[in-house]
């Protein structure tokens, strides 16, 4: 198993248990990411039907990690966005994901921290250079 998803499991583990799938996290996720987002623009993000999507978005409504509202302009679009319970699940599996890397990075001697620092940062570098990378119109959270 890779690094990325070694810290990434170990953090959403729970929340799964906690009754918040992995679509669930995938869309609160985009959310953080992007911002409020309309339910058409939500199912292409997801590559599933509107209904599907509109099925995705009932349950995590009716478990409080997001809320649904209308555009004042143009009532006929659907927003969603990140509702207290949906920043609280970001929040739990974040500080989760922390104290995983922490106690990883605790196995590593001070030279070998300096090392991935600048390896980290070769690699920022790297994407922020790469115009495909930059021109994606969805991007994931990346660790």
């Amino acid at each position: 198993m890779d690094v990325v998803s070694s810290i990434r499991c170990a953090g959403s583990g729970r929340l799964v248990k906690l009754g918040v799938s992995m679509t669930h996290l995938h869309v609160l996720w985009m959310l953080q990411h992007h911002g409020d987002l309309a339910m058409s623009r939500l199912s292409d993000l997801l590559d599933v039907s509107v209904s599907s999507a509109t099925g995705i978005i009932d349950r995590m409504e009716e478990r409080g990690l997001v809320e649904r509202g209308r555009v004042p302009d143009d009532r006929r679009v659907v927003l969603v966005h990140l509702a207290d319970g949906g920043r609280r699940a970001l929040q739990e599996i974040e500080a989760l994901r922390q104290d995983r890397l922490t106690a990883i990075l605790g196995h590593l001697a001070p030279g070998q921290l300096v090392c991935l620092a600048q390896a980290f940062a070769d690699i920022r570098r790297a994407i922020d250079a790469d115009e495909a990378f930059a021109s994606h119109s969805h991007t994931h959270q990346h660790a």
